[in-house]
């Protein structure tokens, strides 16, 4: 995969407001698949702020989740030895969220996202992932992503 796993997204699965391409407003979150993990680098915008200075705790929880979902989707392509532009599509939506914030994650400058792929099991992949501001380690997460068919989303008009 030379480019991000969300570019591979079924084309109406890419408005998620965190990673979804197509969403005119969101936060555009990009998945790389690396060497056996998920990186992502990460600009939050001025107005992202909790604090003065810092980044609001929720915009980590969200790249966390669909930074974990990305990998996830990445890891099950590589472990099917398919690619990621084959039918059907590998669809994950989270199934439970934990974030550990170790510090306050600076607002100004990249942030870096690594995650891994624990474990697939079934319909679900078990995601670990950290975000660093620079070398410093500033929350940690983990998630549980279930893996859906397309038949299992709602029908829309679109």
């Amino acid at each position: 995969m030379n480019r991000p796993i969300q570019t591979y997204y079924p084309p109406h699965l890419r408005v998620c407001f965190g990673c979804g391409t197509d969403h005119p407003r969101g936060l555009h979150i990009q998945t790389l698949w690396q060497d056996g993990q998920g990186i992502c680098r990460f600009r939050p915008a001025p107005d992202c702020h909790g604090y003065p200075g810092m980044a609001y705790g929720g915009l980590i929880a969200c790249l966390i989740d669909c930074h974990s979902v990305g990998t996830a989707t990445a890891a099950t392509y590589e472990a099917e030895d398919r690619a990621p532009d084959s039918a059907p599509p590998v669809i994950y939506v989270t199934g439970t969220l934990t974030v550990r914030y170790l510090r306050p994650t600076p607002l100004e400058g990249e942030l870096v996202l690594r995650a891994r792929c624990r474990e697939i099991r079934g319909r679900k992949a078990t995601v670990e992932c950290a975000v660093f501001a620079g070398e410093m380690e500033c929350a940690r997460g983990e998630v549980v992503c279930l893996r859906l068919q397309e038949t299992d989303l709602p029908q829309t008009d679109a």
